[in-house]
């Protein structure tokens, strides 16, 4: 597997879970929380969404050889 994609996949994952922490430590406390310091969606850039579909590409072309 390509460095870059499991990278992005971890990032992606420690994200999930930090979010999922947040909101549990909000819940321990009674009130409403959101993500510390950020409101919306994050935004991903255009080369990083380019990075990500290219290994994607390469990871799917992969798995279909080895099938």
């Amino acid at each position: 597997m390509d460095i870059q994609s499991l990278l992005a996949e971890l990032k992606h994952e420690r994200d999930r879970i930090e979010q999922a922490i947040s909101a549990l430590e909000g819940l321990g406390k009674g009130g409403r929380t959101t993500a510390k310091g950020r409101k919306g969606r994050r935004h991903m850039s255009a080369e990083a969404r380019a990075r990500i579909s290219a290994a994607m590409k390469k990871r799917w072309a992969a798995r279909k050889k080895a099938a």
